[in-house]
């Protein structure tokens, strides 16, 4: 069985309204030297099998579901 760990984060080109909130609340709390937030999704997925048709599905799996690749860009790692 493996393991797959999904990253998907909004392009750097689009404004992260989510991140900017966040970042004016932590300014709001002190933290004055934060000068940029991201937010993202995580995702752990378990997966029976694997070879080279693996790479094949989890990448269609974040392009159909997990990711919006108009807006979102992905990465994964496999670990069994």
């Amino acid at each position: 069985m493996a393991k797959v760990k999904v990253y998907v984060t909004l392009k750097p080109t689009l404004l992260d309204s989510q991140g900017r909130v966040v970042q004016t609340a932590l300014q709001n709390l002190g933290y004055n030297n934060v000068e940029g937030v991201r937010i993202g999704k995580y995702i752990e997925i378990e997966i029976s099998g694997n070879g080279g048709k693996l790479d094949e599905q989890i990448d269609e799996m974040c392009r159909k579901l997990l990711a919006n690749p108009v807006i979102e860009d992905y990465r994964y790692e496999v670990s069994e």
